[in-house]
C-alpha cells in the first residue's frame, strides 16, 4: 500500500469479525497511521483438532506497528478482547478501555506474564473523550449483555466514522445505565460520513428484549422447582449473574459459582461497582454442606464446552458437585450455531442422570445482546450516516442489514469480508484493495496458522491415519531385517497383523526393485517405501496416510 494512500485517505480494513461472528479486529487508517478497534477470538470445533482457540493473523499491521498508534477495546467479551495476550506482545501498542473491560485485560496480561501492558492500559471514563493523534474519540455508551459496553466515535478531518462494537437497546439493562440516545442523535446532527455496525441480529424481527423481563420470568421459574437448581449462562453478563442471585435469595437459596471465568467476572465487577448488594457467593467446595432445596448453583458451561463445569458435572466427573434426580439444570442462554452438538451431549447426559433440563424452548429465560431490526433501524434514524458498512455477522447478516440500512434511506451500503480494504473517503466508499488475512490457533502454547503444515497433516492423520516404516538396511542397501511397520488410526495391531505383514513385503518388494544406485540413496528408499505403505494401504483399507520412512544404515 503506498504511503501516499495511507497519507492521504480515511481507510477502513477488517481482519476479523467481517463475514463470520467472533474474532473481531477492525484497522482505521489515516494520515500514515493506524488505530486498532478490538483484538478478540472465536473457539475451534471439531475442524479444527487440537485447536481450542482462534484468531486473527497480524501481519499486516505488525509490519506496520511503528504506525499503530493503539487499541481500543469496545467492551469484554471474548470475541473482542481475547486476542489480546497473546497478540498484544507482538504489537506492543498502548491498550484504552473502560475500567471494567481494563480488568479483565489486566487479569489476561498478568496470566500471561505480560506485567508491563498490565500496568499501562489507560483507563477511559464512560462516555469519555480522548485523543490519539491523529484521531479525536468518544466513547458512546450503549447496552449489551455485559457492562460497559461502548460504539467508538471515531472524528478526522475527513469525516466522522462511528463503530458501534456489540450492542442492543435495553429499556431496563439492570446493570448500567441504558443507551445514551441524546449522544447518538448529537451526533446525526453533527454528520456521521460511515457506521461501522453489529450485525448479528439483522434477520431478527421485532427487539432484542430487556434484562428485567427475563429476571422476573427466572422468579417465576423457580418457584416452580425443589430440588437441587444450576443454572447455565454466559459468565460475562453480569446482569444475568445478579439476576439469577436475587431471584435465588428471594427464593431462600444461596448461590454458588461453579466455574472460573465465574469467578474472575464476578471480582471484576465488584471492583467495579458492580453486583451492589448481592451476597458473597459460596465456592464449590461449600455446596454439598446445604439442604438441596436451599441451593443454587451458576455454573460454566452453557454452550456445551467440554471443559466446562456443567459438562464435568453431566459426565459425572466434577470433583466437588454433583446433581442427581429431581435436580433442575436451567440453560439461561441461547446456543451459538455451531454448538449444537456439543450441547445436545451435555443435555442429553443430564436427562439420562434424571434431571430436568429447562431451555429457552420451554420457558422464557435468555434474551439476546444484539439489536434486533426494529433496534438497527432506530440506530440509523437517529445517526444517519452517509455510508453503512456492516460487520459482526456472516454473508447473510451483512447483506440483510445492508438491504435494512438502505431502506433507511442511507446513501450506500457496502458489504465486505475480512481482508476488504475500504477507502470511505474521500469519494465514494469502495473497496480499493485486499490484504492477505487468515487465522491462527493456539496450539498447546504455541500459535500455528490454520492453512499451515502442522494444521494439514493434523488433519489428513484425522482422517487417513498414520504410518511408519524404519527399515535397517546395509551400505549396499540390502535390507537386514524385515521392515517394521506401525499403522495409527487406521490398523488395529492386534487384530490387522495380516495386513501389517502385507505393507511390510511391499515395502520389500519396492527396495528390491530399485536400481543398485538407488538403494544407496536413503532418499530413493524413503520414497519407495513410502508410496509402497500407502499404495498398499489404499488398495485394503481404502485410506492413504500420512506415512514417515526412517532409514537405519549399518
Amino acid at each position: 500500500m503506498s504511503a501516499r494512500r495511507a497519507d492521504g485517505e480515511l481507510l477502513f480494513l477488517p481482519l476479523g469479525g467481517a463475514g463470520e461472528i467472533g474474532m473481531n479486529l477492525n484497522l482505521y487508517g489515516f494520515a500514515g497511521k493506524w488505530l486498532m478497534v478490538d483484538l478478540g477470538v472465536t473457539f475451534g470445533d471439531e475442524r479444527t483438532p487440537g485447536i481450542d482457540v482462534i484468531m486473527p493473523d497480524i501481519r499486516f499491521i505488525e509490519e506496520r506497528r511503528r504506525d499503530l498508534v493503539g487499541l481500543v477495546l469496545t467492551h469484554g467479551h471474548e470475541d473482542h478482547i481475547g486476542a489480546v495476550p497473546y497478540l498484544w506482545p507482538r504489537l506492543r501498542c498502548p491498550i484504552y478501555a473502560t475500567p471494567f473491560t481494563a480488568s479483565l485485560v489486566r487479569h489476561k496480561l498478568r496470566e500471561a506474564g505480560e506485567e508491563d501492558g498490565a500496568e499501562d492500559i489507560i483507563e477511559i471514563p464512560m462516555s469519555g473523550r480522548f485523543r490519539i493523534a491523529p484521531f479525536e474519540l468518544e466513547l458512546v455508551t450503549l447496552t449489551h449483555s455485559i457492562p460497559e459496553p461502548n460504539a467508538v466515535v471515531i472524528r478526522t478531518p475527513l469525516g466522522t466514522l462511528l463503530h458501534t462494537g456489540d450492542w442492543k437497546l435495553d429499556p431496563e439493562p439492570l446493570v448500567g445505565p441504558v443507551a445514551d440516545e441524546a449522544a447518538l442523535r448529537r451526533l446525526g446532527e453533527e454528520g456521521v460520513l460511515a457506521m461501522i455496525c453489529d450485525s448479528t441480529n439483522a434477520l431478527v424481527h421485532g427487539e432484542s428484549g430487556s434484562e428485567a423481563a427475563v429476571r422476573d420470568s427466572l422468579g417465576d421459574l423457580l418457584g416452580k422447582h425443589s430440588g437441587r437448581i444450576a443454572v447455565a449462562c454466559f459468565a460475562s453478563n453480569v446482569a444475568r449473574v445478579e439476576s439469577i442471585a436475587r431471584t435465588a435469595a428471594a427464593h431462600d437459596r444461596q448461590v454458588a459459582l461453579v466455574g472460573r471465568s465465574l469467578w474472575r467476572i464476578a471480582e471484576a465487577a465488584r471492583e467495579n461497582g458492580y453486583l451492589k448488594g448481592v451476597p458473597p457467593f459460596i465456592t464449590e467446595h461449600d455446596i454439598g454442606y446445604l439442604p438441596r432445596e436451599r441451593s443454587l448453583m451458576i455454573c460454566t458451561g452453557s454452550q456445551g464446552e467440554p471443559r466446562s463445569a456443567l459438562a464435568r458435572i453431566a459426565k459425572e466427573e466434577h470433583p466437588n458437585v454433583a446433581l442427581e434426580k429431581g435436580d433442575t439444570v436451567i440453560f439461561s442462554s441461547r446456543i451459538i450455531p455451531g454448538n449444537e452438538r456439543a450441547i445436545g451431549e451435555v443435555q442429553n447426559r443430564l436427562s439420562r442422570l434424571g434431571i430436568e433440563v429447562v431451555t429457552e424452548r420451554d420457558h422464557f429465560v435468555h434474551v439476546s445482546g444484539h439489536p434486533a431490526r426494529d433496534e438497527l433501524t432506530s440506530m440509523y434514524q437517529w445517526v444517519r450516516p452517509r455510508i453503512a458498512i456492516p460487520v459482526h455477522g456472516e454473508a447473510r447478516h451483512l447483506a440483510a442489514h445492508a438491504r435494512l440500512a438502505e431502506s433507511c434511506q442511507v446513501s450506500q451500503a457496502l458489504v465486505i469480508e475480512n481482508g476488504a480494504l475500504v477507502r470511505v473517503a474521500p469519494g465514494k466508499a469502495e473497496v480499493i484493495d485486499n490484504v492477505p488475512t487468515g487465522r491462527v490457533g493456539l496450539d498447546g502454547t504455541a500459535l500455528i496458522p490454520l492453512d499451515g503444515t502442522v494444521m494439514r497433516t493434523r488433519h489428513r492423520t484425522v482422517y487417513s491415519g498414520a504410518a511408519v516404516a524404519t527399515l535397517v538396511l546395509d551400505k549396499a542397501g540390502r535390507l537386514k531385517a524385515d521392515p517394521q511397520v506401525t499403522v495409527h488410526g487406521l490398523l488395529d495391531p492386534e487384530l490387522d497383523g495380516e495386513a501389517l505383514d502385507d505393507v511390510a513385503l511391499a515395502i520389500n518388494d519396492a527396495v528390491a526393485a530399485l536400481s543398485a544406485h538407488d538403494r544407496g540413496d536413503d532418499d530413493a528408499v524413503k520414497e519407495a517405501a513410502r508410496l509402497a505403505v500407502r499404495r498398499t494401504l489404499h488398495a485394503s483399507r481404502g485410506k492413504k496416510p500420512v506415512t514417515d520412512v526412517h532409514v537405519v544404515r549399518v
